[in-house]
């Protein structure tokens, strides 16, 4: 069952450090699929916003003070939606792929927090809600898929299934 909330919806970011220049050979596999991977998420079920620039992705947005950075961040209707998105067929496949195009990073680099519905989360507030839980660990403020927390005045617990990250 699909938890969702109507006065809140999900924000997430994902960070992470290229191993090389986006115009590099070697990130060229990665540069094909954003556009595929950005059209399956528009189009996936529960989706309501992502970050971009004119240019239809986000890998123009500096944040963290590192301009090699790529910043995704993105609001969907629930916990289930993005889990279902991140890890389904498309998408899984192309993450576990991302040890050829990132670098592995010591910390945090993904979390998820809850937002009023409408709400478009600026960079800053996503470094914020990141900096939180690389301090502090999991909160209802500031979260992961392995511990989430229900949305402000949900009834239903957050669903925890490892079977998301299986293969991943």
């Amino acid at each position: 069952m699909v938890a969702v909330v109507p006065d809140h919806q999900l924000a997430q970011l994902n960070i992470a450090l290229p191993v090389e220049p986006l115009t590099s050979a070697r990130l060229a596999g990665f540069v094909e699929l954003l556009d595929p991977v950005n059209a399956a998420a528009d189009a996936a079920p529960g989706f309501v916003w992502r970050l971009q620039t004119e240019d239809g992705d986000a890998t123009a947005v500096r944040g963290f003070g590192d301009d090699a950075l790529i910043v995704n961040m993105s609001t969907w209707s629930s916990l289930e939606a993005l889990g279902a998105f991140v890890y389904g067929p498309f998408h899984v496949e192309v993450l576990r792929r991302r040890r050829e195009w990132f670098e592995r990073m010591r910390e945090p680099f993904i979390v998820l927090w809850w937002v009023p519905a409408g709400h478009r989360p600026t960079v800053a507030e996503a470094e914020q809600r990141l900096e939180q839980l690389r301090a502090n660990g999991p909160s209802p403020d500031a979260f992961t898929f392995q511990r989430p927390f229900p949305a402000p005045g949900s009834t239903e617990p957050a669903r925890s299934d490892d079977d998301w990250f299986c293969g991943v």
